[in-house]
């Protein structure tokens, strides 16, 4: 299988290009709120325990609504879905610049959450739409690239802003900014050519939880999921407010170090894996899974470096590799998931796998705040690897035993008349 240049004035490409800028502010107004933590601390009077509860209230508030994300993204317009949750988030976010006390922003993360869980399940399957084996990989690693990037500018942004304007000046901005990105969704964004609004009768959520089911590879992405989850969410929820407590940094600096260092080397990863990605399916599809596993596996021991009470320098490596690691292992997850799971259950899917990963992330971020004052930040961030270890594993298992009759059963399936 050969690799094609990108060729951005195609429409599949634009469409890509369009999400990855409504991907960075999808995940910048989510992270923008742990840049700003100790000025809400103090603003508020908030304990520990409250801070981590915001950020759980937004992974719950998203797991709620994803199931239902992925239903609705498998019967409709993904590209209208994709158009009208950019425009709520964003409102959303505006309005966090306005909150008053405790209650005003939990209100307001749990609307995030609700907003931003119809994004993922249609945006991923829009380009599932668009893409083949052939350039998927690529595609949807551009499309992650978006979302870590935004993490750097969420945590820049508002860290930045709150030392010079106020913590609020941070959400007007991101706010108005996917207003505007959303008005623009007509001119760059199509359904694809198995576009779900023009499909004749589409498969009923029982329908698509039966075929679920009976998908053991699924069942491991799942899993791998909500391990991952727990971590990933650990760090870009409580990273600043380490980097701020451990070396003293400043609110911008603290914003940016907790961002920067764990989102550039997650973007080379993402960009390296995606390339991985296309080159092993050239060799049998069922291999995005093997790189996935082994890529976990390599990013695990990294994280054990913080049992070491590290300075700002080995954080830094440890932070960096740990991240490269995990980029090459996320550029392979979706498109592992739409090989073993056919098109027209592919955003059910994806809404469900977005459930299990922000609730057990959620339950990370609360447990964290709860525990952090008794075992400290380091020995938390350590234990990281342990999850790492456990989903690297289950998908190398899943690589030998299960995915090669999940992918045929996956092809054999008959598609609907659209398809």
């Amino acid at each position: 299988m050969k690799t094609r240049p990108l060729r951005w004035t195609e429409p599949r490409w634009r469409v890509v290009a369009f999400l990855a800028c409504a991907a960075a502010l999808n995940y910048a107004d989510r992270s923008a709120l742990s840049a700003v933590l100790p000025v809400l601390r103090a603003d508020f009077q908030l304990t520990d325990g409250q801070l981590g509860l915001l950020g759980s209230l937004f992974l719950w508030g998203y797991a709620l609504g994803s199931p239902l994300a992925g239903v609705l993204a498998d019967r409709w317009s993904r590209r209208a879905l994709v158009a009208w949750s950019l425009a709520l988030w964003s409102g959303v976010t505006a309005l966090m610049g306005a909150a008053n006390g405790f209650l005003a922003l939990v209100l307001l993360r749990l609307g995030l959450g609700l907003a931003e869980c119809l994004y993922l399940p249609a945006a991923t399957a829009l380009i599932a739409d668009h893409h083949g084996p052939e350039t998927r990989g690529r595609a949807m690693s551009i499309h992650s690239l978006g979302l870590n990037f935004g993490v750097v500018i969420g945590g820049a942004c508002a860290g930045y802003l709150a030392e010079h304007f106020g913590w609020r000046a941070g959400f007007w901005a991101l706010g108005l900014a996917g207003i505007a990105l959303a008005l623009s969704a007509k001119y760059f964004v199509t359904d694809g050519p198995t576009a779900v609004a023009s499909a004749a009768p589409r498969t009923s959520l029982a329908e698509a939880v039966r075929y679920l089911l009976g998908v053991p590879s699924y069942h491991v992405l799942l899993a791998k999921a909500m391990l991952a989850g727990v971590g990933i969410w650990i760090f870009f929820n409580w990273l600043p407010l380490y980097f701020r407590e451990a070396f003293d940094l400043s609110l911008g600096a603290a914003g940016f170090a907790g961002t920067f260092m764990l989102q550039i080397s997650t973007m080379l990863g993402i960009a390296f894996g995606g390339w991985l990605s296309d080159r092993a399916a050239a060799h049998g599809t069922q291999r995005r899974m093997l790189v996935q596993g082994l890529s976990y596996l390599a990013a695990a021991p990294f994280l054990l470096l913080f049992l070491l009470r590290p300075g700002f320098a080995v954080v830094t490596l440890a932070v960096s590799i740990f991240s490269f690691f995990r980029g090459v292992g996320q550029a392979n997850e979706n498109p592992t998931l739409c090989e073993v799971i056919p098109g027209r259950y592919r955003s059910t899917a994806i809404g469900i796998m977005n459930t299990c990963a922000t609730a057990a992330g959620g339950l990370g971020v609360l447990l964290t705040g709860v525990l952090k004052s008794t075992f400290g930040l380091n020995a938390i961030f350590a234990g990281i690897s342990l999850l790492f270890v456990i989903a690297g594993v289950a998908l190398v298992y899943a690589y030998h035993h299960w995915i090669t009759r999940d992918i045929e059963r996956a092809n054999s399936t008959a598609p609907t008349p659209a398809e």
